[in-house]
């Protein structure tokens, strides 16, 4: 699969095991509340950002997921 390259930002799959990452998420929020999701959501969220640490992708990635939004 061909890297589809706009800026610092990643947009090609990079999991090996995708379906299972999706499912790591789903049962991490098993047995919690829509506030405990949206806490659980926050803390992750800003986990992963501390772990990226590249502003730029970060405001891209923040970016795209607006667009997406928009689009729906």
């Amino acid at each position: 699969m061909a890297e589809i390259t706009t800026g610092a930002l990643r947009r090609t799959l990079n999991l090996a095991r995708p379906d299972d990452v999706y499912n790591a998420i789903v049962d991490a929020h098993r047995g919690l509340d829509d506030e405990q999701c949206r806490a659980f959501d926050a803390r992750l969220i800003l986990l992963l950002a501390n772990h990226v640490g590249d502003e730029a992708v970060l405001r891209e990635a923040l970016r795209a997921a607006r667009e997406t939004m928009e689009e729906t």
